[in-house]
């Protein structure tokens, strides 16, 4: 899913230049369809792996695997231009390898090791790429709202026309600083789509039992921010949906968000045994409203694909994701002398 030096991101993600029209509707290219589903299976395939490299313990401290939501990431992307940012959680690899980070880096950053983004001192939640406009996943829940908040006042100071993608979970929505990034966001008319990935639990605790109002798109009207529920399971519903949202950020009226309806089948983390929930509703969502299944399904009714081609793509994602690991694994550790790299020191 990388792109080469020499190629633009608008090139490799379907991203058009500022001010081209977009399409309205939820039609998609055949060209489209078959990117789409060949980014949302590298980020399962990629979670999949990682789930077992965590197993194995070659890799450490936490890991938020994104296994059921990759069409939100993937929708979402599709919708921004070159020089527009991403920021997100720590359910972070997913939004990583949508911005067209290398596979190879991420995994291994997740294994620590010097081949990674961050040198192998971030770990799953805290990689970067500023070639990618990617700012990060962020550890503490909510925290990273009031700097996507920030990136989208640099973008409007600097009148460059760029829109800041913010991920948020339902859990974090529930963070005062989620409200005060509300606040100021519609004070200064900021390019900033709040994207809320509702998918149902927060760490154990349903969105039902943590929210008094459970529909999170309408938490900024104290605000004057519109918001829209989206179908996050539904790749296309949820480009149809970004494209409006980045579109009304361009256009300087203001913040805008956008509550994704998905789903994770993994625990909260690696260690979550996931108790709070039954086993029949993990395979209810994934036999009726998987986004890769619901997506295959549109490309062989519409003639986009046949088994075969489908087929080819499943195996050069096996491959991708193979040597992403192999890499990782074969990558030396960080020197010693990294431990004061890349440090804020006080003076």
């Amino acid at each position: 899913m990388a792109a080469s030096a020499n190629t633009s991101r608008a090139d490799t993600r379907g991203r058009t230049k500022k001010g081209r029209a977009r399409k309205p509707s939820l039609a998609a290219t055949p060209e489209e369809l078959h990117r789409f589903y060949r980014d949302m299976l590298t980020i399962r395939r990629f979670e999949e792996k990682a789930g077992q490299l965590y197993g194995m313990g070659l890799i450490g401290g936490f890991c938020h695997l994104y296994i059921g939501q990759e069409a939100v990431v993937v929708g979402m992307q599709a919708t921004l231009d070159e020089g527009d940012a991403v920021i997100t959680s720590y359910r972070d690899h997913g939004h990583m390898l949508a911005t067209g980070m290398d596979p190879r880096g991420v995994m291994a950053e997740l294994t620590g090791r010097a081949g990674g983004y961050s040198k192998g001192k971030g770990g799953s939640m805290h990689m970067f790429s500023r070639e990618k406009n990617f700012y990060g996943g962020h550890g503490i829940v909510g925290a990273q709202v009031p700097i996507g908040t920030g990136i989208a006042f640099a973008h409007r100071y600097k009148k460059n026309g760029s829109v800041c993608l913010t991920y948020l979970g339902d859990g974090a929505i529930n963070q005062g600083q989620v409200s005060e990034s509300f606040n100021m966001a519609a004070l200064w008319r900021l390019p900033v789509v709040y994207v809320v990935e509702n998918n149902k639990y927060g760490m154990g605790t349903s969105v039902e039992r943590a929210s008094a109002n459970p529909d999170l798109h309408v938490r900024g009207q104290p605000f004057g921010i519109p918001g829209k529920q989206v179908d996050g399971m539904d790749v296309l519903a949820v480009r149809a949906a970004g494209d409006d949202a980045v579109e009304h950020c361009r256009a300087g009226k203001g913040p805008i968000i956008l509550e994704m309806l998905t789903y994770r089948y993994r625990g909260h983390s690696m260690s979550d045994p996931a108790k709070y929930r039954t086993r029949e509703e993990v395979s209810k969502v994934r036999q009726e409203r998987d986004p890769i299944e619901r997506l295959r399904a549109v490309m062989l009714e519409e003639g986009a694909a046949d088994d075969e081609a489908l087929k080819k793509i499943d195996k050069e994602v096996k491959e991708t994701v193979s040597d992403a690991a192999e890499f990782a694994q074969d990558s030396p550790e960080p020197d010693p002398s990294e431990l004061y790299t890349d440090v804020l020191r006080q003076a």
